[in-house]
């Protein structure tokens, strides 16, 4: 019975300090997860964790020229014409994404995948940019 006060003492006596954590092996403490920012060299990554977030940051710059260049021709176009951009637009997005989906998968599991994805919808989009850059040109 002593042992079992003596314990409830010390955790009364833990507990009531004012320290911010209070860690015990092997429980992870319930904190917000860190994630360290690193800059990578995209000019000549020398690691996959390079490469990948390299090729992440290559189809963001993609994807924002895309929706810049696809936000100039909307108002160009007629009430029907935007309709059908607008649907083609999301027909195409599914067919990118299932189709880079499609060619991540032979590398599943590998650490190449992420870039292969990021890779397909950077060039994919490149694409599409350029089809829609000349419906820019040659709208009368």
């Amino acid at each position: 019975m002593r042992q079992l006060l003596l314990v409830l003492a010390s955790m009364l006596t833990l507990s009531s300090l004012d320290t911010p954590t209070i860690a015990i092996a092997g429980i992870k403490p319930d904190l917000p997860e860190m994630r360290l920012v690193q800059k990578f060299n995209c000019n000549n990554p020398q690691t996959q964790i390079a490469i990948n977030e390299c090729a992440k940051l290559s189809y963001q710059n993609a994807d924002k020229k895309l929706n810049q260049v696809y936000q100039q021709l909307l108002p160009t176009l007629e009430r029907s014409s935007k309709q059908k951009l607008i649907a083609a637009q999301l027909a195409w997005i599914k067919f990118r994404d299932t189709n880079c989906e499609f060619e991540r998968s032979r590398y599943e599991g590998g650490s190449i995948a992420s870039s292969i994805y990021s890779s397909c919808l950077e060039n994919t989009t490149k694409l599409r940019t350029q089809e829609l850059q000349e419906y820019l040109k040659s709208d009368p």
